[in-house]
């Protein structure tokens, strides 16, 4: 039985092995997969800046659109190695990552640009201005 499931509230623990227990949990391969990112719209300009550090954008990346969403997906190989005094230890970590963003209305495929920089991608959308955009009229309340 795992040690999250046994609690006694007699039982003196030390609060930070529980949450090292709780950190593990949810560092699986489950939360590694999804991309984190990070966007912006400014001047007209949709930025998403997406985490991919170890990752070769040229045979690892796929950015593609469909049904107005952005898909980014990437694979990544990570190997971790440890030497000490009369041991090694090598870990190899191989998966596959997914996010998928929705588009403002009016952005088009043709008109996305894509960089990769220091770990980061960066993809850029234009968006078009809405036609005819009014101000926000306010509505007067009247009492019956």
């Amino acid at each position: 039985m795992s040690d999250l499931l046994r609690w006694s509230p007699f039982e003196r623990r030390n609060p930070f092995d529980l949450m090292d227990q709780f950190r593990r949990l949810f560092d699986s391969d489950a939360g590694r997969s999804m991309i984190r990112v990070e966007e912006e719209t400014k001047d007209n300009v949709l930025t998403v800046r997406a985490e991919l550090p170890g990752v070769d954008p040229d045979k690892d990346v796929e950015i593609s659109v469909s049904d107005g969403q952005l898909h980014i997906r990437a694979e990544r190989t990570e190997t971790t190695e440890q030497k000490d005094e009369g041991n090694y230890r090598s870990e190899f970590h191989y998966g596959s990552m997914y996010r998928s963003l929705p588009l403002p209305k009016g952005v088009k495929e043709e008109d996305i640009t894509a960089t990769y920089k220091d770990g980061v991608l960066e993809v850029k959308a234009p968006v078009p201005q809405t036609e005819g955009g009014t101000k926000p009229q306010k509505i007067q309340i009247s009492r019956n």
